[in-house]
């Protein structure tokens, strides 16, 4: 704890109050004392139990994803508040879980919709590597129904498992589109020189003409 606070850089710190975070420590060296330090189960649980944002960010690289249990991680993600900690958790922790599949349903339908988003997340997860089995029309329909007036992180998560949709599966792709250009969710986000917009229509389309064009 001593050396992540000697880490705590207040500009960084600054940035990161801008997007919700209050760590201020850089990412690269969080990763080279993670490195560092190796793989630490019980390390891993007591960084996490600590509260401190940037403890909870070392813990998720020190961790052994597989050796948390279900409810273990239903109350991790629950404590996640801030993004930076929830999407680490989600994507180096619960994607390498036994229990994903279990907690993705869980969590999709749950009332706390930042919880819903982590459950949306694993979706979007599922519709790109392993989509035998879902109902990409149904999920669809949710988000044809739901996106629109969905708070900010549910929102964000839904809009990228809509783009996943269509940018893999060629048979949902018009409807993926026409849901898009209907809800315009995303339209306007400014999107840096370089950089693919979040809004649906032009995510896929960009998506699909580089891969048709590699």
């Amino acid at each position: 704890m001593a050396e992540l606070a000697g880490l705590d850089d207040p500009r960084i710190r600054a940035v990161n109050e801008k997007h919700g975070d209050d760590h201020g420590v850089n990412l690269g060296k969080l990763r080279a004392l993670a490195k560092r330090l190796k793989t630490q189960q019980e390390l891993a649980r007591e960084l996490w139990a600590t509260g401190d944002s940037a403890a909870r960010l070392l813990a998720l690289l020190v961790c052994r994803p597989k050796a948390f249990g279900r409810d273990e991680l239903d109350v991790m993600l629950r404590e996640a508040r801030t993004p930076k900690v929830h999407d680490w958790l989600v994507n180096y922790v619960v994607k390498k879980s036994p229990h994903a599949e279990e907690l993705r349903v869980a969590w999709s339908a749950d009332p706390d919709p930042v919880v819903a988003s982590a459950g949306w997340a694993l979706t979007t997860e599922r519709v790109a590597k392993k989509p035998a089995g879902l109902d990409l029309d149904g999920l669809l329909d949710v988000i044809e129904a739901e996106m629109k007036d969905a708070p900010d992180r549910l929102q964000w998560a839904m809009n990228h498992c809509l783009a996943q949709i269509g940018i893999e599966h060629a048979g949902h792709r018009a409807r993926a589109l026409a849901v898009g250009e209907r809800l315009e969710v995303l339209k306007d986000y400014p999107t840096p020189p370089g950089c693919t917009s979040p809004y649906a229509p032009v995510w896929i389309n960009e998506m699909v003409s580089r891969r048709d064009g590699a």
